[in-house]
């Protein structure tokens, strides 16, 4: 089994800062893909954010210009940097990391974005 713990979140101003990590323990071979999705109340989640074990990385076009993910393979953490945040940031953020066939994921950290 694969435990993912989400830290960072918070409540931030708007053009404010905040830098999410997620961090994987557990029986981890070896992650095909990492990233972050949201949730907003009354919204579907919607993925934010992906990265590759190659380094290759895709982002939903809302954060485009403002937010970075990265990764750190030998540490098993996925890190998602998010500046210029406004008040539509607002979300529950979930990490995910695919295994084989098998996606885990984490329990979610709430961002809060003020006008």
């Amino acid at each position: 089994q694969v435990q993912l713990v989400e830290s960072g979140g918070g409540l931030v101003q708007a053009g404010g800062s905040l830098r999410l990590s997620c961090a994987a323990s557990g029986r981890i071979f070896s992650f095909n893909s990492m990233g972050w999705h949201r949730q907003a109340p009354g919204k579907q989640r919607e993925l934010v954010a992906a990265v590759t074990g190659g380094g290759s990385t895709n982002y939903a076009d809302s954060v485009k210009g403002r937010f970075t993910i990265s990764r750190d393979n030998a540490k098993n953490t996925v890190y998602l940097q998010m500046n210029m945040l406004k008040p539509e940031d607002t979300a529950v953020y979930y990490c995910y990391a695919g295994q084989g066939r098998t996606d885990y994921w984490g329990q979610g950290t709430q961002v809060t974005v003020s006008s």
